[in-house]
């Protein structure tokens, strides 16, 4: 008679688990395609890594160092980038929408074609950096610094002393 239920019981919690989406491997090697959703890397180093069409949707990256990273393609929607060192990183043709750059050092970082529509790049340092053929729209560069910078159009370079717009 206990037979049954129990088969039952491992029946039901093997439905489960099949129906259970399957959690980020925050833990993961840093690869491309790599799944870190939701995952916390803050004030990692991370120089230098592969990240290749990454899933880092809604992952945190405060005050990590991401230099000469390769983000290409990678899904960061609503990553949190607050303060990280990301000098020389390509987030080229990147999925940005509302991640947050806050006081990031993003200095020669290229976005070409990258999506920063509704991004924060409040007091970022840009310098140098490439947004040739970003998506812009309502994306708040208040008070970042974008000398030398080259802007979606890739023919104009900001200024020196370009803050908050590309003059």
């Amino acid at each position: 008679m206990t037979a049954v239920p129990a088969r039952a019981a491992v029946f039901a919690a093997s439905l489960l688990l099949a129906a259970a989406p399957v959690a980020a491997g925050c833990f993961d090697p840093a690869a491309p395609g790599v799944n870190w959703r939701r995952c916390y890397h803050d004030g990692g180093n991370l120089t230098d890594v592969d990240l290749t069409g990454a899933m880092l949707r809604d992952a945190t990256f405060q005050r990590a160092d991401l230099s000469g990273a390769d983000l290409t393609s990678a899904d960061a929607y609503r990553g949190k980038f607050v303060s990280a060192r990301m000098v020389g990183a390509v987030l080229d043709g990147a999925r940005l929408i509302e991640a947050d750059f806050t006081r990031a050092n993003l200095v020669g970082a290229s976005f070409r074609s990258a999506d920063l529509r509704l991004a924060k790049l409040v007091k970022a340092d840009l310098t140098g950096a490439d947004l040739t053929g970003a998506r812009l729209r309502r994306t708040d560069f208040r008070d970042a610094t974008l000398g030398g910078a080259t802007w979606i159009d890739g023919k104009r370079v900001c200024s020196a002393g370009s803050i908050g717009q590309c003059n």
